[in-house]
């Protein structure tokens, strides 16, 4: 029952990097088959977003000894370097895999502090792990406690009370280059969770013009009606950026879908007159090269950090807080955890002194020849009930007593002190 967790997040690799090691729906199905294939881990999550790509397992022996593997079928799943890769990708285990799992859910762990879409990502990630038969009984109890707490410092800090997303921080960044962002025209490329985010606070800054940019038009339009806005056909980039002032893209693409010559033409169609881009996708949305061009300027997620440091400023007060519900449910979920190891080890226990009784009474009542069957019969009877009298308290006051369970630390030191001379089950 031993958890890794292998991956890397914007604190530990660029932007640059975090594209190459994006899932998408289908690669994240077809990573999860072929761990459970190659027999890295029996139960496999993987969560990808924006800031981070992060594979959540259950290993069939060491979480330990399966993280070099884990590491290296991330290097080739997506062909990137093992040494490019690996100087970016951190290692928890057990214990310190869950912490980290609930402050990720929590938003402790985001760019922004307390941001708002990451549960939703979680719970996305989870859905779709646990409909294809990717998880199991720890990583559904692991993700449905993650889940829990998520909700909790939502509900009862300050962080969720005016939630933080990276739609608004590209749109607070909009506002340094342009001061108010009423009476400008702005582009917003895609129409899923974020693009909405964009786009409603884009209509809550007042711009003249909205558009929306979608290759699905029927999603585009529904968004666009919903915000009195209007729609431009997916593909029509001479057209589509010739008025905008701001353009914000989320797209989920493998490759760029603003490319260099596109938006050559464009400025030169405006009269190059300023064009901000923010591209909130990862992979990029933008081509880099895109960011030369005279009067473009081009914003990525990892541009947002003096928004970033201004909203962790504010918020800081509430660390301590949702720190505690992590903690909380840090035990709970670690009681669980040694509750059903200690019962499972209960059980191997009982199966072992069974057999020690069976061979102990093969080798005395051999020479009790005058014994009848009766009597063998009624002495087996008494030291069955005689074990499973010895068993049976301990075992209730495992599964009973959560405080019980919390103070045994280490199962695995158990399980050599008793069944030492047996094959862990």
């Amino acid at each position: 029952m031993e958890i890794v967790l292998v991956g890397l997040n914007h604190r530990t690799a660029s932007v640059e990097v975090r594209e190459k090691v994006s899932f998408t729906a289908e690669q994240a199905q077809r990573a999860a088959e072929e761990l459970r294939a190659r027999g890295i881990l029996e139960e496999t999550l993987v969560l990808s977003t924006c800031n981070r790509s992060e594979v959540y397992g259950v290993p069939p022996e060491s979480s330990h000894e399966c993280a070099p593997g884990l590491s290296t079928f991330l290097s080739e799943f997506h062909s990137v370097r093992a040494d490019v890769l690996g100087v970016s990708l951190y290692h928890h285990y057990d214990q310190e895999a869950v912490r980290h799992l609930f402050r990720v859910a929590a938003g402790l762990d985001s760019m922004l502090l307390g941001e708002a879409e990451i549960l939703g990502q979680v719970r996305e990630a989870y859905r779709f792990a646990h409909e294809r038969g990717a998880t199991g009984p720890v990583l559904n109890r692991l993700f449905q406690g993650a889940l829990e707490v998520g909700k909790r410092v939502r509900t009862q800090t300050e962080l969720g009370t005016r939630p933080m997303s990276v739609a608004s921080a590209g749109v607070k960044l909009a506002e340094r280059i342009f001061g108010k962002l009423n009476g400008h025209r702005a582009l917003v490329l895609g129409a899923g969770t974020i693009s909405e985010q964009v786009v409603a606070h884009l209509r809550d800054r007042g711009v003249a013009q909205l558009r929306v940019m979608n290759r699905s038009r029927d999603r585009a339009e529904d968004l666009a009606k919903q915000y009195d806005g209007r729609v431009t056909e997916w593909g029509e980039w001479d057209t589509a950026l010739q008025s905008p002032d701001v353009v914000v893209s989320s797209v989920s693409a493998e490759e760029p879908v603003l490319r260099r010559d596109v938006v050559e033409r464009a400025m030169a169609a405006r009269g190059n007159r300023a064009l901000f881009l923010m591209d909130l996708g990862v992979p990029r949305n933008i081509a880099p090269d895109v960011a030369e061009l005279y009067n473009v300027y081009v914003y990525n997620t990892d541009d947002l950090s003096e928004v970033v440091q201004q909203n962790r400023s504010a918020r800081e007060s509430e660390i301590p807080k949702a720190q505690g519900i992590v903690d909380e449910h840090v035990d709970k979920f670690l009681s669980w955890q040694a509750s059903v190891e200690l019962v499972g080890l209960m059980d191997a226990l009982r199966m072992k002194l069974r057999e020690e009784r069976a061979s102990f009474l093969r080798a005395r009542m051999e020479p009790m020849k005058h014994l009848t069957e009766t009597d063998r019969a009624h002495v087996e009877r008494l030291m069955d009930e005689m074990l499973e009298k010895l068993l049976l308290e301990p075992a209730e006051r495992l599964r009973g007593e959560r405080e019980l369970r919390r103070k045994i630390q280490n199962v695995e030191a158990l399980r050599d002190v008793f069944l030492s001379n047996r094959e862990k089950p």
